[in-house]
């Protein structure tokens, strides 16, 4: 234990390769690609946890130190991910939807990859986040252009397209808005429609590995979340009808559970101990079901259905028996296993969400930017900036904290925050 302890307090002192906290390792301890890194969407668990620890604990009155500000990104309403000393956003410029590579040191950018047409019937540019490997790097733009590039240049490897490729239909009209997820040598997206909701490809050729055509919904705007249950690899897929478990070796549909969306289906599942916990807006609200699996099958109950937590677009994040989230303009805290309301507070409106060292940064979709303990006792704040917005419609876009710095993407600019204690 001693020897444990003192291994864990050397890798939190190595840049970019923080201790995570334990409340947050799945059951299975398996990781996804970018291990040690945010190398996609929400993080190496999908969790939108960052490993990054020696923080700050209360933000002066103007906020963290700004570090730099990147310009010229483009529309859109990419995050961010990192390999090495760059990162990766997308952006919308010049009539086409593009990939870029920026230099983490200053934000200047060193390549840009062009992924597919403009615009988009409810706005402009992407709403992916690019996924790499650090030789590689995938996104997905608005109209279903799934393109991998070179990390180190940009130079095209390969390309699909959901809709012709694949037979891809949306459940509505704001374009695809996923983020493709890099799995070993897998790239794992939702296509949707009746040749198979669920998609695998090679990630060095853009082969099809499998298509799950046992699920036949079209595809909303959830990412994907690999888990592991009852001793099988699998992908939790959330659509606008069912919640269902893929298996990751072959596509085959584990388990599925009927669970009704509308309009936008668009956070993650959060899955831990058996449980996985959803949520949409639109008047839905909040489920959770407990997966059990016995002889091989695999069997969905649902736990409970409610209004009490509803998450639009921004994200929910479980630390401990608890989820966090901003989805409906309040910030709230729910026991996962119950659903029990415990706290709720105005905080910064309706927005995102990322956690790092014991705290959330809250980001307003409007402007302002909180920080916030983790803490089911209440809610407590311990700072607060706005940043003013950049034209464009509200700011979607998640806040990423990684390597000590905070990233927030606001239309054509990205902001690099110091948060560092000092």
């Amino acid at each position: 234990m001693k020897l444990a302890t003192a291994l864990l307090a050397l890798l939190a002192t190595i840049p970019g390769s923080a201790a995570r906290p334990a409340l947050s390792e799945p059951a299975s301890g398996r990781r996804v690609e970018g291990d040690g890194d945010w190398a996609q969407f929400r993080g190496p668990l999908r969790d939108g946890i960052s490993p990054d620890t020696d923080l700050l604990k209360q933000w002066p009155a103007a906020g963290p130190p700004l570090l730099w500000k990147a310009s010229g990104l483009g529309t859109g309403y990419s995050a961010v991910s990192f390999s090495g000393d760059r990162l990766f956003t997308m952006g919308e410029s010049d009539g086409r939807s593009r990939l870029l590579a920026l230099g983490l040191a200053d934000g200047k950018v060193l390549w840009s990859a062009d992924v597919g047409g403009p615009g988009g019937s409810r706005g402009a540019g992407p709403r992916s986040t690019p996924a790499t490997d650090g030789t590689l790097v995938v996104g997905l733009g608005q109209h279903g252009d799934l393109v991998c590039v070179k990390a180190a240049d940009g130079k095209e490897v390969w390309r699909k397209s959901l809709p012709r490729d694949f037979g891809g239909k949306m459940m509505s009209g704001w374009g695809f808005s996923e983020s493709p997820l890099l799995d070993g040598d897998l790239v794992v997206c939702t296509p949707g429609g009746p040749r198979g909701t669920l998609l695998a490809l090679k990630k060095e050729t853009g082969q099809t590995a499998w298509q799950c055509a046992e699920l036949q919904d079209q595809a909303a705007y959830a990412s994907v979340v690999p888990v592991e249950i009852g001793g099988m690899r699998q992908y939790l897929v959330l659509t606008g009808n069912t919640l269902a478990g893929v298996s990751a070796k072959d596509g085959k549909l584990a388990w599925r559970a009927a669970r009704q969306g509308k309009t936008a289906v668009v956070d993650t599942p959060i899955y831990h101990d058996g449980v996985v916990f959803v949520s949409s807006a639109y008047g839905i609200g909040c489920n959770a079901f407990r997966i059990t699996a016995e002889g091989g099958r695999f069997k969905a109950e649902e736990i409970y259905a409610g209004t009490q937590f509803s998450s639009h677009h921004g994200g929910a994040i479980r630390v401990g028996d608890h989820v966090y989230g901003l989805g409906d303009g309040r910030m709230k805290c729910v026991e996962l296993k119950t659903g029990k309301l415990v706290w709720e507070d105005r905080s910064v409106g309706k927005g995102a969400i990322a956690y790092a060292d014991g705290h959330f940064v809250c980001r307003g979709e409007r402007g302002p930017i909180g920080l916030v303990e983790a803490t089911p006792s209440g809610y407590k704040e311990k700072g607060r900036f706005t940043l003013e917005k950049n034209g464009g419609d509200a700011a979607w876009p998640h806040p990423v904290i990684f390597g000590g710095r905070l990233y927030v993407r606001d239309w054509d600019l990205l902001h690099c925050y110091d948060l560092k204690a000092k």
